[in-house]
């Protein structure tokens, strides 16, 4: 049953493979003729990914140049004490403490879109948390630089930017743009976004981190993207070519 389910997901990949793509620009430019009468609405970008066993599903942050929504509010927690605690708290985070979190975060009594930890706190964090977070993106880890004692300066960098997230299935959506943008608008923020989605599926590597490796030297797996397509309220989604 496997080997035929395999082969059938073969052939339909194969098909899918041969419909027509577009160049970013003549998409934008059919999907607005489209929603001529709809100017308001937005361009919707779909990426699918292919999650392997035991893969977490990506996440990012990204600030495009041209925001198409304003950004949801992040909720941040953070495991620090002492003098770290206190610099979190004014840097803005919403949630600080030690080991009495944990249960709260495990039960889903206590949630958050963002979590940081100071390096002593990894290890007490990981046998509690690691299952829970780790399928979700949110346990925090060096390699993203969420596990830091600079916690302040990380929250910092958060402001200005959005964060995205893949479903469990691997895809990922967004609006790039407004249908009265300026093509220009929509390439630089679809140009943007698909940088943050390649940086964390493995596909672009931080300047000095190592080729394809985590922050504890194990080799990190590359994602694949499968397909990236653009759609609007009322018109076809359109699969991309140049991305």
């Amino acid at each position: 049953m496997e080997s035929k389910r395999r082969r059938k997901a073969a052939a339909a990949a194969k098909i899918d493979d041969k419909r027509e793509k577009l160049p970013l620009s003549e998409a934008v430019k059919v999907l607005r003729a489209v929603e001529v009468a709809s100017p308001n609405c937005s361009y919707e970008l779909f990426v699918k990914t292919t999650l392997g066993s035991g893969m977490a599903v990506p996440k990012g942050r990204v600030s495009l140049p041209r925001e198409a929504k304003p950004p949801k509010e992040d909720k941040i927690l953070v495991f620090a004490e002492g003098k770290k605690a206190d610099e979190a708290r004014k840097a803005g985070a919403h949630i600080v403490g030690g080991l009495e979190l944990v249960e709260g975060i495990a039960n889903n009594r206590i949630r958050a879109t963002t979590i940081l930890c100071t390096p002593e706190f990894i290890k007490p964090i990981t046998p509690r948390l690691g299952r829970v977070l780790g399928p979700l993106g949110l346990f925090p880890s060096e390699r993203r630089g969420t596990v830091t004692n600079d916690v302040a300066g990380y929250i910092k960098k958060l402001s200005g930017t959005s964060e995205w997230r893949a479903d469990k299935s691997g895809n990922i959506r967004a609006a790039i743009g407004m249908l009265h943008f300026p093509t220009e608008d929509v390439v630089s923020n679809f140009q943007h976004f698909m940088t943050s989605v390649k940086r964390a599926t493995g596909h672009i590597h931080e300047q000095g981190s190592g080729a394809r490796r985590g922050g504890g030297g194990d080799i990190k797996r590359v994602i694949p993207i499968a397909k990236v397509m653009l759609s609007s309220k009322s018109g076809p989604g359109i699969r991309i070519a140049d991305f």
